[in-house]
């Protein structure tokens, strides 16, 4: 095997927000315990022993501190625990999705109800709606029809929706978003 094939990662390789053992380069750190108790100052190659002789790693948790500050752990565990919280976070976030209903300038009473109720489905379910008109032809001629449209459903969902953005043509299309009420969680 040459020296130019990649080489496996180890613990020391996933991430480079912590300098660990031999990376730290201070010729003295505060060193903090594997319990959390305050050691003191000493000198890199002390902590670096007391750490191999624990069998554990040798982090620098605050690098800009004069001396910097160093602490013994197991930083696999850390690294994983760490994650494991980001994954945690990341879970519990709500992506709020943009969806989009399109209507024409003249929609019947029925079409329209249905895409009524696909918009007030939507918004419950804490997405933003993009409501489209889309004139065609001639149609761009009598714009306010599509707006007047667009101001019905917006009075219809005004107690679970608010308008983001009012109707504004774009082209050949009226554009009007909303989103949900705060307190329609």
């Amino acid at each position: 095997m040459s020296d130019s094939s990649p080489k496996i990662l180890g613990v020391r390789n996933i991430s480079k927000e912590h300098q660990i053992n031999e990376e730290i380069r201070a010729r003295e750190v505060r060193l903090v315990g594997p319990n959390g108790e305050q050691i003191g100052i000493v000198p890199f190659r002390e902590a670096l022993q007391r750490a191999m002789d624990l069998n554990l790693d040798l982090v620098n948790v605050a690098p800009t501190a004069k001396p910097p500050v160093c602490r013994i752990m197991d930083y696999g565990k850390f690294r994983y625990e760490q994650q494991k919280r980001e994954k945690e976070h990341r879970k519990n976030q709500k992506v709020v999705e943009i969806k989009e209903v399109r209507f024409s300038a003249t929609i019947d009473e029925h079409d329209y109800q249905t895409k009524l109720r696909n918009v007030i489905k939507f918004i419950n379910d804490q997405d933003k709606v993009k409501c489209t008109i889309r004139f065609r032809g001639r149609e761009i001629m009598h714009a306010n029809v599509g707006q007047r449209v667009l101001e019905r459903i917006a009075e219809e969902v005004k107690d679970i929706a608010f308008q983001e953005r009012r109707p504004k043509l774009e082209g050949r299309s009226m554009v009007m978003i909303l989103a949900p009420n705060k307190q329609n969680n």
